[in-house]
């Protein structure tokens, strides 16, 4: 039952994001975002996982000390800022957010709002994907580039709602900036 509930959450989850993206333009994008929870590797954890109120990798954290599920997610998937970490060439060698397409951190914005509305459901507000944010937001290894952006929709979406953040983002964001 719980793999059934899983593939209801993340097909729900990949419709919203769809949706979404489709808004913005943003098509292929939509069509094949997420595709890699279909993945016996992700999948599997899922079902294996599943709460239905919150990411099943987090349980799989607290289970083995990491989540396999997430570390296969986030190297396939250029929608997550993960994606872009990488060492830096600034003599210190250390890791560091790089800056990502624009497409992308609107594909990130997106899917935070999906992932907001799947699991807030009735509580979701324009407010919870930037609230969402701001909890974690210290935590993140995110380029500054990409974080002013991200940042920047969240604040939007909060202030003038989802239509005029989804008109905003085709005029402003997107064109000519794919």
């Amino acid at each position: 039952m719980k793999a059934l509930e899983h593939f209801r959450t993340i097909t729900h989850h990949r419709h919203l994001v769809m949706k979404g993206c489709f808004a913005v333009g943003l098509y292929w994008q939509g069509l094949t975002h997420d595709l890699s929870k279909y993945s016996w590797v992700e999948f599997s954890v899922g079902a294996k996982y599943y709460q239905g109120y919150k990411s099943p990798n987090n349980a799989e954290r607290e289970d083995k000390g990491l989540s396999y599920a997430w570390l296969h997610h986030k190297g396939r998937n250029k929608h997550h800022f993960e994606y872009w970490i990488d060492y830096s060439l600034d003599g210190d060698n250390h890791m560091k957010g790089m800056e990502m397409p624009v497409k992308y951190v609107v594909e990130m914005y997106v899917d935070r709002v999906a992932a907001c509305k799947n699991y807030q459901k009735e509580a979701y507000t324009d407010a919870s994907a930037l609230e969402y944010y701001e909890k974690g937001r210290a935590k993140y290894m995110m380029h500054p580039n990409t974080a002013a952006l991200l940042e920047d929709m969240l604040h939007y979406l909060a202030k003038h709602g989802e239509k005029a953040t989804n008109e905003y983002i085709r005029k402003e964001i997107l064109h000519n900036k794919k």
